[in-house]
């Protein structure tokens, strides 16, 4: 009786423990947060602030514009960045059943690198009035358009009879990322320099460029596309069993498929549209909650949602400090950060990369 005892009620335990850590992380979050709006390349800090505002004092017009204007946009952004493709990369390895997955395998990434660089190195042969209407969000919205459309051919090259193939999508994907990638090494080769230097700068990814027209434009898709994820988690759990035992007992596969493919293509392209490549973020964060609270995808995409938020804001934390007033790439700080992290989970968990 003890150990069937003991086999009921682990599964429920570790359900409690996972949504404790709810809790955690969002207190993990509002920490970095106020590390966030704390630091950065002027000496104006929060606490400066908050003191005056206490004492009936008011803000210099310096403190007012580095607060409202530069640091809590680029917190909206790093919140809204990192959440996106820290809820990307979990729902993919639910979906695809595998650990190594991450939003790159449905095109997203290499489909935004492409519209990018065609933004920046023939943006200029478009019609003025289009540059006059795009402004400085040409290269964003051309990032996006390029990472949605790829993701939907993809999804219609390997859909037939209403079915789509999981497998199809990633042979596909990976078609459709080296088609990308030779498009991109065409239009590098014409680009001048300034271009490359802008090429380069986009590539590596950074929160510098927060503003809150951004955050208005991106937020309000990667916020949709967050939920849709999170009401997938279910699903997934049932995915993992097959797709003919999930279909038995109930679920909707391909409306499930469906439902995942086009709540990362949303959160992903919105979010790499406005930052950048930032890597290691959707494959690192759901490896470490899994370590943690299991795989259970209940509660899996929402901690992601809030562990990736929080490293993301970390990180460009110390992308702003670290070399001082100069400012890192975040994109080389995740990498930095992320690879030897993801390298130590498969030497010391080997057997995780069969969840």
């Amino acid at each position: 009786m003890t150990a069937l005892s003991e086999i009921v009620t682990a599964p429920r335990d570790r359900l409690s423990g996972a949504r404790a850590l709810h809790w955690v992380l969002a207190g993990a979050l509002g920490l970095a947060c106020v590390a966030s709006l704390q630091v950065g390349a002027t000496e104006v800090t929060l606490s400066a602030m908050l003191s005056k505002l206490v004492q009936g004092e008011a803000l210099s017009q310096i403190e007012q514009v580095v607060l409202f204007e530069i640091r809590l946009p680029r917190l909206a952004m790093g919140v809204l960045v990192g959440a996106a493709l820290a809820v990307s990369g979990a729902t993919m390895q639910g979906l695809f059943r595998n650990p190594l997955a991450d939003p790159g395998l449905v095109g997203v990434g290499a489909g935004a690198g492409l519209g990018a660089i065609l933004a920046i190195v023939l943006g200029a042969l478009l019609p003025v009035w289009a540059i006059d209407l795009a402004g400085n969000q040409l290269t964003p919205v051309a990032a996006f358009l390029g990472g949605w459309g790829s993701t939907l051919l993809l999804y219609r090259v390997s859909t037939r009879h209403g079915r789509t193939s999981v497998a199809t999508m990633l042979l596909a994907g990976i078609a459709l990322g080296a088609l990308a990638g030779a498009l991109s090494g065409i239009l590098v080769y014409i680009a001048d320099d300034r271009q490359l230097r802008d090429l380069t700068f986009w590539g590596l990814g950074s929160l510098a460029g927060a503003s809150w027209a951004k955050v208005l434009s991106a937020g309000p898709l990667i916020l949709i596309s967050i939920g849709a994820a999170l009401m997938v988690g279910r699903g997934l759990n049932g995915l993992a069993l097959g797709e003919a035992t999930a279909a038995h007992i109930g679920i909707d596969v391909q409306r499930l498929k469906s439902t995942a493919i086009l709540a990362v293509a949303g959160a992903t392209g919105a979010a790499v549209a406005v930052s950048g490549g930032i890597g290691f973020v959707g494959i690192v964060v759901p490896h470490l909650l899994r370590l943690v609270s299991g795989p259970d995808h209940r509660t899996l995409l929402l901690n992601s949602t809030l562990l990736g938020a929080t490293l993301l804001i970390l990180a460009d934390v110390t992308a702003r400090v670290i070399i001082a007033p100069a400012e890192l790439p975040i994109g080389i700080v995740t990498a930095v950060l992320g690879a030897p992290v993801f390298l130590w989970i498969l030497l010391k968990r080997r057997g995780l990369v069969e969840l």
